[in-house]
């Protein structure tokens, strides 16, 4: 069992939450008095509380991690068994029959407040407390703001017009009158800044618990924040790019600043990044993570569940899996490498395994028909139903990262599949990649920018632990060099980007990426067109601009606003 802040809220018996009011308040009312709510103790339970909900109100259907509703990007088909399996996601997938009435777009929402409002109860009674009273206080407030942020951030990228809780000592008659267009966008973006920038100054430079944040974390978090808000968005009629602020970008490069990370590096291998195992997770590239646990007391554990529909249906091994988050062909292709062991740019056909070179990143996060899933010879993948519960609609690749091997221990049956394996929020990687964008944004420091790139092939070129017999046993080719040219503004800008995909590919990074760099309506029609031919749903879809770069905003939530909240713009 892990020593986390996760394993507390087990033993205080918080992990079962309820996520069906709009706001989640566990502060009784009137019946504790003045000097038990300002006990330490008490205290300490908000705070364990506001971290359990990030375990307890999530569901496979309504992941944190976002997988979920990352199938609307060119890195992923939704998977399971057709298209009405999930109809919500399907339409999500294809940009097609997006409804303000659909439990997906609602669900998420609801959840995501009700983690805000654990926070806010928390800070609240920490507001109240002297210092001299509860010597952790102001690190406690830092960490409750760090998550409140959190929540807003997730938020923000789905729904872009949001109301923003910030203000704990509101009234729930208060929380009705919030309107979700006071701020424009840039403006929510700094208020979320403005909690972690507190965070930043507040949080220890080393957490004795796993799964609190670290001043690390919250540098991480600013930068991406502030990377997200540098695109600007902020015309009312449609969600272009209207310009890149370089103020947002210099503090990106302030916040990714290595001296802030000297605990934290780049794993030795990739891979292990993504494994359950105890020696592997929380090491020294993983800055704030999602802890999940078993063999804990409880019947099931603390278990990741969020990742159950991916599993695939191995018959009398995993019963039951689901199939979903499919990495695409799109994304497959994007691995390709040529001779020189660079991005191979210029093939018109698919990928083909025996005949091309491949990042062998390529093979740690795509299950390939022919190699063994999760690295286990006793499995080996096919083009059968086995690895497609949709016999092949949704092709035939299998998602590693989500996954673990079916033998070794870590697979646990409930409701759905889970595993122990924790859930990285915040990796060394991402914040490398977001330097090196904002670098090349700026047009200043561009060589440290491929620096910085070189640094993650370099790494992928080593990580064949797990793979180091594909090539002679599956005939996998792979080649992977770093670049040594010198590149113009525009051309190491694509590098950053390319890189930035097969790096984070299905973390659920990809479709917010395209959308705050304002590309889209432009990539996805590009790779509607292009899939129609593997992925027959994609005949009918179309992403519209000023539309599907965001969620609608839920039906029942304009509903009962009153009147407070509009509609994001697209015609919903």
């Amino acid at each position: 069992m892990k020593k986390s802040i996760y394993a507390a809220a087990i033993a205080l018996g918080l992990m079962a939450s309820s996520c069906n009011d709009f706001l989640d308040n566990p502060r009784p009312q009137g019946t504790l008095d003045e000097g038990q709510v300002l006990n330490p103790a008490y205290v300490d339970n908000l705070v364990i509380s506001a971290y359990a909900i990030w375990i307890s109100a999530e569901d496979i259907n309504s992941s944190f991690s976002m997988w979920n509703y990352d199938v609307r990007s060119d890195d992923a088909y939704k998977g399971g068994n057709g298209t009405e399996d999930g109809d919500v996601f399907h339409a999500l997938e294809i940009s097609q029959g997006i409804m303000t009435t659909a439990w997906n777009i609602s669900d998420m929402w609801q959840r995501l407040y009700n983690a805000i409002s654990r926070a806010n109860s928390a800070l609240e009674v920490l507001d109240e407390m002297d210092g001299a009273d509860y010597s952790l206080r102001q690190q406690r407030i830092a960490e409750m703001r760090f998550l409140r942020a959190h929540g807003h951030f997730l938020l923000k990228r789905l729904y872009k017009n949001i109301p923003f809780a910030v203000d704990e000592h509101m009234s729930p008659s208060q929380y009705n009158e919030l309107e979700n267009t006071v701020y424009n966008n840039d403006q929510g973006w700094q208020l979320i800044a403005n909690d972690l920038e507190f965070a930043f100054e507040n949080l220890p430079e080393v957490q004795t618990e796993v799964g609190r944040p670290c001043r690390a974390a919250a540098a991480a978090y600013l930068a991406k924040v502030y990377l997200y808000k540098a695109y600007h968005q902020d015309d009312a009629l449609s969600h272009r790019v209207t310009s890149i602020d370089r103020d947002d970008l210099l503090k990106v490069v302030k916040y990714t600043d290595p001296a802030l990370f000297s605990s934290f590096g780049l794993e030795s291998d990739f891979h292990n990044n993504f494994r359950p195992e105890p020696q592997f997770e929380n090491g020294v590239e993983s800055i704030w993570a999602m802890q999940y646990s078993y063999n804990d007391g409880t019947t099931h554990g603390n278990c990741n569940w969020s990742y159950g529909l991916i599993v695939p249906n191995i018959p009398g091994v995993t019963d039951g899996g689901c199939d979903f988050y499919k990495p695409s062909q799109n994304l497959v292709n994007s691995f390709r490498t040529n001779a020189d062991g660079l991005p191979e740019t210029s093939a018109a056909d698919d990928y083909e395994p025996t005949r091309d070179y491949a990042d062998p990143r390529l093979f740690l996060t795509v299950g390939m028909p022919g190699t063994p899933y999760m690295f286990n010879s006793n499995y080996i993948m096919d083009r059968s139903a086995t690895w497609s519960r949709s016999n092949g609609l949704y092709g035939y690749y299998v998602s590693l990262k989500h996954n673990v091997d079916p033998d070794g221990d870590y697979l646990v049956k409930g409701s759905w599949w889970g595993s122990p394996m924790n859930r990285i929020v915040l990796r060394y990687a991402d914040v490398m990649l977001m330097r090196a964008e904002a670098l090349v944004q700026l047009n200043q420091g561009i060589p440290e920018a491929i620096e910085i790139v070189n640094s993650l092939r370099n790494r992928a070129r080593q990580s064949t632990a797990m793979i180091s017999d594909y090539e002679h046993a599956y005939g996998m080719r792979m080649n992977i060099r770093p670049y040594t040219g010198s590149y113009s503004q525009a051309e190491a800008l694509e590098i950053v980007k390319r890189e930035r995909r097969v790096e984070m590919a299905m973390e659920s990074e990809r479709f917010f990426d395209l959308v705050r760099w304002g590309e889209a309506a432009q990539v996805l029609n590009r790779y509607y067109a292009d899939e129609a031919d593997n992925c027959a749903i994609y005949s009918s879809a179309a992403f519209t601009a000023d539309k599907n770069e965001y969620l609608p905003i839920p039906f029942a939530q304009v509903s009962a606003s009153n009147g407070h909240y509009k509609q994001n713009i697209g015609n919903w």
